[in-house]
């Protein structure tokens, strides 16, 4: 039975563009894959600890030499790399915010990433499919005033596609503050044909996804 990871990390609740979207996968996986199994992490209602000087150091010192401080620390890195190794495949909901992602996921990010294990040449997770759902709320594309200013997409290009070797897609939602900041009120409908188009890449990406792993 094939398991989906479901990562949210947007603070916005129900009104979360990156939540509709990863919901809209997750539903889409479920219908395609009913007998498949659903893991969801809230990391804005439920955050995970920051990475310790003792978590970091932990995956390099032997088992047996560890100090209480370090066994603790690793047994939550252990978990967490665990359930991202087990599962057959990850969406990951990461809002743009001041440029790049949310502090919840970046601490989330950096507990599973351990070199020499899920992290390197012999990654643990090498080519496990993986849709981040990057929702913005102006525009950084080529072109546009704040083409370059978004660093939350090359950064999870490089950590997760890169360093971890995952199969990586991105789907990106943009002008998402359109409905919300008067001065963007003229971008209403390209910020409503960007929402549309987001979830049916998604509802495809899940269902090609589903069948492909049922098979």
């Amino acid at each position: 039975m094939a398991t989906l990871l479901h990562i949210d990390s947007s603070l916005n609740g129900d009104a979360s563009v990156s939540r509709e979207v990863t919901r809209t996968f997750r539903e889409s996986w479920q219908a395609a894959h009913p007998g498949g199994a659903v893991i969801h992490r809230d990391l804005n209602a439920e955050p995970v600890p920051h990475l310790t000087a003792a978590g970091h150091v932990a995956p390099s010192v032997a088992p047996a030499e560890r100090t209480e401080e370090q066994r603790a620390a690793f047994a939550l890195r252990d978990e967490l790399a665990s359930e991202f190794e087990a599962a057959d495949a990850v969406v990951i909901g990461a809002p743009l915010y001041n440029y790049g992602v949310p502090s919840t996921l970046q601490a989330y990010l950096n507990q599973i990433l351990i070199m020499g294990r899920t992290a390197g040449e012999r990654s643990t997770v090498a080519g496990k499919p993986v849709t981040v759902v990057t929702s913005r709320g102006g525009s950084y594309r080529p072109g546009t005033p704040r083409a370059g200013q978004d660093f939350n997409e090359p950064y999870l290009r490089h950590l997760l596609g890169t360093a971890m070797n995952l199969d990586l897609r991105f789907i990106v939602p943009e002008l998402t503050l359109a409905r919300l900041v008067p001065a963007m009120a003229d971008l209403v409908e390209l910020a409503d044909a960007s929402r549309a188009e987001a979830h049916q890449e998604a509802r495809e990406q899940a269902g090609a996804l589903a069948a492909r792993l049922a098979a």
